[in-house]
């Protein structure tokens, strides 16, 4: 009798199908984000993670040992992503007026790409910034003032800006005007997160650019 030739095809079952610690790591903590973005820090509890997520809440502890630890490592990841973009343009040597654009810009991108991150840290860092963990919240708060404010006073000095601009009550608004976004945004909508910059951008040079 002639031997049955064996399909080399890969099974659903066989390790080169089977997600990586790692994609379930980071599906958990997307899961987790938009928890926390959704209900609140304080009224998520690991059980309703696990439950999003379609696990016992004991398998969560395999991965994270705290809801702080997920918490921490979300707006961690978020933090550095962030200043990877904004240093990037601070460091380009562009004229005030094309930093700010680039700034509302990377914002832009980084409201897409951690939409769930960036409304928790709206809505929670005023409260966790006082617990230990998380005081790193309040140095990359410092440095992100520091670079609007710079730029802006830059572009002042320049005269890129208004001479009469009042530099932290403008840093204020476009600041609230950018993040308040992630509140209503949605990844893959009708309007890619570069033009949502340009039409945002269109309306506050218009009021602060110098005249021709």
């Amino acid at each position: 009798m002639p031997r049955t030739k064996k399909n080399p095809q890969v099974t659903a079952t066989e390790p080169a199908a089977a997600a990586t610690p790692g994609d379930r790591r980071g599906e958990l903590l997307s899961t987790a984000a938009e928890v926390f973005a959704e209900q609140g820090y304080n009224a998520t509890t690991v059980r309703k993670i696990a439950d999003h997520a379609g696990m016992l809440a004991g398998s969560l502890y395999y991965h994270f040992d705290s809801k702080e630890s997920m918490l921490e490592e979300i707006l961690r990841t978020f933090l550095d992503e962030l200043w990877d973009g904004y240093d990037t343009v601070l460091g380009a040597g562009l004229g005030p007026r094309e930093t700010l654009r680039a700034l509302v810009t990377e914002s832009f991108r980084e409201i897409d790409r951690h939409r769930a991150a960036v409304a928790i840290y709206q809505k929670e860092s005023r409260q966790l910034v006082a617990q230990e963990r998380f005081a790193f919240l309040a140095e990359s708060q410092r440095r992100f003032e520091e670079a609007w404010l710079s730029t802006l006073e830059r572009g002042v000095a320049e005269r890129a800006f208004r001479a009469d601009l009042d530099v932290r009550l403008t840093y204020r608004f476009v600041r609230d005007t950018v993040w308040v976004a992630a509140s209503w945004y949605r990844p893959g909508g009708q309007h890619s997160p570069d033009e949502i910059a340009r039409q945002y951008l269109s309306m506050v040079l218009d009021g602060i650019a110098v005249r021709e």
